[in-house]
């Protein structure tokens, strides 16, 4: 059975919302590749679509768009994710995972591509807990 971490980041007010996906929600990202995009309802926001921009797997290791399929691979790299040269021409070859997501990663980062009726902060509850530790004090 999948499980991730969903990190959504929203492009426009810059912030980020971790969400925990398993079962039937967490099925809907295996198969789906970086650049793709899933319906947000998996994660509690919906009506909004989400792009699926990397992640990383259970050991640490990223995933890159430009690796095909689910599996390790060692690539040569000169720059990017994976690896940040310290030197010009630096090259240094890195274990990746590729652009598929699969039951080996647990990080899957997104971003909102599409907005909903409603805000983020409505859909997750978070308007109405602020306005709620504001009367208590």
């Amino acid at each position: 059975m999948a499980e991730f971490q969903v990190v959504v980041a929203d492009p426009e007010d810059g912030t980020t919302h971790q969400f925990d996906v398993e079962g039937q929600d967490a099925n809907r990202f295996v198969g789906r590749s970086i650049g793709e995009e899933v319906d947000g309802g998996s994660v509690g926001l919906d009506g909004y679509t989400l792009e699926i921009t990397g992640g990383s797997d259970n050991a640490g290791r990223p995933m890159r768009g430009d690796v095909a399929g689910p599996n390790l691979k060692a690539v040569l790299l000169t720059g990017g994710v994976g690896f940040e040269p310290e030197v010009d021409g630096e090259r240094k070859r890195v274990t990746v995972r590729g652009s598929e997501i699969s039951e080996e990663t647990r990080q899957i980062n997104a971003k909102i591509s599409e907005r909903g009726s409603q805000s983020v902060d409505e859909l997750l509850g978070l308007d109405g807990d602020d306005e709620a530790e504001a009367d208590d004090e």
